[in-house]
């Protein structure tokens, strides 16, 4: 089972959902992977996820987290065991995010998408200073991420195996290239001919 979590104002519509959604389908297991609509609150975006998977052994499970969304995966890996892949994580939001305290839009639509104030302090609680099993991550990560500085991320996961990409963007315009490692990281064989966990 993979959990995708979506980044911040983002939506399961984002360009990374949306491919690693249809490659699951096209293997056969598009029942296999959940990419919900994240609340803007932090606290109510955990407890969401939690409940989605509440009934999947840790080993059987891999949450894929992009930005925020790679914030919230690194706190669920730590707690449930399982295994993450990171797709230019936050690592330390709480400097980024008061700017947008307000009313703004989400990314992929018009719908109003509202962060408040005490949002910041529900991130506070989900800080991670140190992953426990760097064996369970996997980064990727890119230099030209416009939002996030990539040698956080570097530092921040450690020992976990890491893929830095020369150039690119924030939302890694050519994820579709390491889609396959992604997914077999997760546990699943991307290729056609493939499909078994």
């Amino acid at each position: 089972m993979i959990l995708y979590l979506h980044g911040f104002r983002s939506s399961p519509l984002s360009m990374k959902a949306r491919l690693t959604g249809e490659r699951m389908a096209q293997l056969g297991r598009g029942a296999e992977f959940l990419a919900p609509q994240l609340p803007a609150s932090p606290k109510l975006a955990l407890e969401l996820a939690f409940e989605l998977v509440r009934d999947v052994p840790a080993g059987e499970l891999a949450i894929v987290g992009s930005s925020l969304g790679g914030y919230y995966a690194t706190w669920m890996a730590e707690r449930l065991g399982c295994r993450a892949v990171l797709l230019n994580p936050a690592t330390a939001p709480l400097k980024d995010l008061e700017k947008y305290v307000g009313v703004s839009t989400e990314y992929h639509s018009d719908k109003p998408f509202e962060f408040k104030r005490e949002y910041i302090e529900e991130l506070r609680a989900l800080a991670v200073p140190r992953i426990s099993r760097p064996e369970r991550y996997f980064l990727i990560g890119a230099t030209g991420d416009e939002v996030l500085d990539y040698r956080d991320m570097v530092a921040h996961y450690a020992g976990a195996r890491q893929h830095i990409i020369q150039g690119s963007d924030h939302s890694i315009t050519e994820y579709a290239a390491y889609l396959t490692d992604v997914l077999a990281f997760c546990g699943i064989d991307a290729h056609p001919a493939g499909g078994a966990q």
